[in-house]
């Protein structure tokens, strides 16, 4: 099956029953999870009714993606953790993630929040790429093994190592990114991610050297956050290499 243009893709919170088993199905076909793995329908339906956000990806009739969060408190401060988002794999780099992402952006904000957040894989180029340059997180926290071990074949066996993402819905360098605008920011470190990561993830041969350069990068990223410095952006070349740019921390970023 051909993925349709994605101007032609539908984006609407979703209420239905039926809607909430197509997104168990879609993280069977997203990821491959075995059953124990799998956020059941329940959930769904909570989210929906306490105040958190599922909202699907529809091509025609046929539903093809979704983004679900919950709502959360942190230091007195309500935000919303955006849990899971899932695009079946034909209609990747097409930009649904990022409009799935954008209407969670105008939900929370119609709704008063000023903070989303959520987890991503380091070692995942491409959603790191879009996270940081394109949405415009920053990142300041990084958790070892966040989920403990995963069934998806997807994650090579490796620790589900996690940054946190930190979305300022409302700030003035979310707004820029967001129209296109280039950031300028002093860089004082990067930390590299080789497309080569992906062979080695699913290639038992060479996934030691993934298994290295996660934790070299762990222990990189950790002594950043320790010395004040904050991902402000993420560069990809190329060959499809990325990088995380650091800068000293200045709370301007979220304001």
């Amino acid at each position: 099956m051909n993925a349709s243009p994605h101007t032609a893709i539908r984006i609407e919170s979703l209420k239905t029953l039926e809607q909430f088993e197509r997104c168990v199905v879609l993280q069977l076909e997203v990821w491959g999870y075995s059953d124990g793995d799998v956020i059941p329908r329940r959930v769904f339906i909570v989210a929906q009714r306490i105040g958190g956000q599922v909202i699907g990806a529809f091509d025609g009739d046929t539903q093809i993606g979704f983004a679900m969060s919950l709502p959360g408190v942190r230091d007195g401060r309500p935000y919303l953790h955006s849990h899971m988002l899932a695009v079946l794999p034909q209609y990747r780099n097409e930009g649904i993630g990022r409009r799935l992402k954008l209407a969670q952006r105008d939900d929370a904000i119609a709704r008063g929040f000023h903070l989303m957040e959520w987890t991503f894989d380091p070692l995942e180029i491409r959603n790191a790429h879009l996270n940081i340059a394109r949405l415009g997180v920053i990142v300041r926290r990084y958790q070892p093994d966040f989920y403990g071990p995963s069934s998806s074949p997807l994650q090579g066996g490796l620790p589900t190592d996690r940054l946190y993402a930190e979305w300022w819905l409302q700030s003035a360098r979310v707004a820029s990114i967001l129209r296109g605008e280039a950031q300028p920011t002093e860089i004082a470190e990067r930390v590299s991610v080789p497309h080569t990561i992906y062979q080695w993830k699913q290639d038992a041969g060479h996934r030691d050297l993934a298994r290295a350069l996660q934790s070299r990068n762990r222990e990189e990223l950790q002594s950043a956050f320790q010395r004040g410095l904050g991902v402000v952006g993420y560069d990809r070349d190329e060959h499809g290499d990325g990088a995380f740019l650091l800068s000293r921390w200045n709370d301007n970023l979220i304001k």
